[in-house]
């Protein structure tokens, strides 16, 4: 049996300049994780007993990063499936994608992390070492950018 976890993608939207285009004003959340290979990556964790996904999502978001479910607001169809293998067992990642309604909310992290970061996509990108995260979080921007 699959391990599953849950997460959120979160980004905000900072002013942007009068010729400056949708695109670059959107930065996403990452954390950087205080143990193994100290890697980054958004909220996430696993599912606890008797919690559906996104509720795990949402409580995941709080412990780690002191977001309420209260100041995000969950962007309607967008939900992303990662699968890959940790310690040899097969892992599931489900992320929802949330913007942050105060672009200055504070972070607060738990022991779990050492740093966190608001990133543009390339930066983020290069953050993210995984190849499944950076094609989520390219596909993340393509759909925010196609909203607009």
């Amino acid at each position: 049996m699959a391990v599953r976890a849950c997460g959120l993608i979160i980004y905000r939207r900072l002013q942007p300049g009068p010729r400056s285009k949708v695109a670059d004003s959107i930065e996403y959340l990452l954390l950087q994780t205080s143990y193994g290979t100290h890697h980054w990556t958004p909220p996430k964790g696993h599912v606890d007993p008797g919690e559906d996904d996104l509720q795990t999502a949402f409580r995941e978001t709080q412990e780690e990063a002191g977001l309420q479910a209260s100041q995000l607001t969950l962007v309607e169809g967008y939900r992303k499936e990662l699968h890959y293998p940790v310690h040899g067992k097969p892992k599931t990642v489900v992320y929802w994608l949330a913007e942050v309604k105060d672009c200055n909310t504070e972070i607060k992290l738990s022991e779990e992390h050492q740093a966190f970061q608001w990133l543009k996509l390339e930066d983020a990108c290069k953050l993210a070492e995984y190849e499944d995260m950076q094609a989520m979080l390219k596909e993340v921007h393509q759909f925010l950018c196609a909203k607009e």
